[in-house]
């Protein structure tokens, strides 16, 4: 409870009450051209949403759009085709028609993709997602001025809210994952992001020699990414302005999820050992905590103290992550909380024993 309190008082709590970003409409440094990277696979129907969002993004400075067709079936490329003839100058068109044995197929889709780009920044997102407002790629491009000029930054990506308790339960972990990677690198300790809203430089992408240390593993075009570039010694900045957000759409089944939440989990093995320590210690200190309280149920003795223990410690999170769920507009309904929190932590255990006996992943 102790270490959970920590984590709280230390990292979440302190970033939810940081003081907000700078607003799109003022002075900032806006000049650097940045290439949006894309990379789909029988996305037309989400691309048709997205692509035009893009363009009419709010930026004084020159972008392109370079979009990776990876191996589609359906009529992206032709969509594609069209819109890069119809903004030559704006949009660009990557066809991927295999991938080499033994490679992530997204990552090597990535490089080739990231190889075509003319500009210095790269802003990456997926092909489900759109961003939350035109000022969308303007914030995240200013996240580079930051720490006197970051090489990466992160960014959030929240999930659109629909019925049912399964929504409920992403979006908290989509919450509580983030509270600990963006206030962990806020704090000065990054170790990952998320590929729906990540930007890095391309010199950075050189100096970690791209995917090269973890390119035949499937996930980790983003997390993985930030660890080597940690380790070679980038900068990392946080933009977690609700205007720099981009939404997309859940899981709709407990089965679609679990197979997400997998090949996401997977790529923890990676990481510095620091790092999986850091984030191992506030999962385990979560996991015994609801653990050792079904056993105090059926302990008679100081049951009452421990109970109301149990009830400050789950009041002081609760209104942390409430707070939390304030300064990155991902709405939960606060009298759930206790309740996801602990869903949330059965579920983890059981994806890490899913992970231990069967490590078989798939990509779409």
């Amino acid at each position: 409870m102790l270490v959970q309190l920590f984590y709280a008082a230390y990292f979440f709590w302190p970033f939810a009450r940081r003081a907000p970003e700078a607003p799109a409409d003022a002075p900032g440094p806006d000049a650097e051209p940045v290439s949006i990277v894309v990379c789909a696979r029988n996305e037309l129907d989400n691309l048709r949403r997205l692509l035009p969002l893009l363009l009419k993004q709010d930026y004084p400075a020159a972008f392109e759009i370079v979009l990776i067709d990876d191996r589609s079936e359906d009529d992206t490329y032709l969509y594609a085709q069209q819109l890069a003839q119809y903004y030559p100058t704006t949009v660009r068109l990557v066809t991927i028609d295999r991938t080499p044995d033994g490679f992530a197929p997204k990552k090597y889709a990535l490089t080739l993709g990231i190889k075509a780009t003319r500009y210095a920044r790269l802003l990456f997102t997926d092909a489900d997602c759109i961003p939350a407002t035109n000022q969308w790629l303007r914030l995240m491009q200013r996240g580079f001025s930051q720490k006197d000029g970051a090489d990466v930054v992160l960014g959030f990506s929240s999930y659109t809210e629909a019925p049912g308790f399964l929504n409920q339960l992403i979006r908290y972990e989509t919450l509580l994952t983030a509270a600990q990677y963006l206030s962990f690198a806020w704090r000065g300790w990054p170790y990952m992001g998320v590929g729906r809203n990540l930007a890095y430089t391309r010199a950075c992408f050189t100096a970690t020699k791209g995917f090269a240390s973890h390119i035949r593993q499937l996930s980790g075009d983003d997390d993985l990414l930030v660890q080597d570039a940690v380790r070679q010694g980038q900068r990392v900045a946080v933009v977690a302005d609700p205007s720099a957000h981009t939404l997309s759409e859940p899981a709709e089944t407990w089965a679609a999820w679990w197979r997400q939440k997998r090949r996401h989990l997977s790529a923890g093995r990676a990481y510095r050992l620091a790092d999986r320590l850091r984030v191992g210690t506030f999962m385990l200190a979560n996991m015994l905590f609801y653990l050792v309280t079904v056993v105090l149920v059926f302990s008679p003795n100081n049951w009452v103290p421990l109970a109301v223990v149990w009830v400050l410690r789950t009041l002081f999170v609760s209104a942390v992550y409430a707070r939390l769920s304030r300064r990155l507009a991902q709405p939960v309904i606060v009298g759930l909380l206790p309740v996801l929190d602990a869903v949330y932590f059965i579920q983890y255990l059981a994806l890490g024993i899913s992970l231990f006996l069967n490590r078989t992943l798939r990509w779409k």
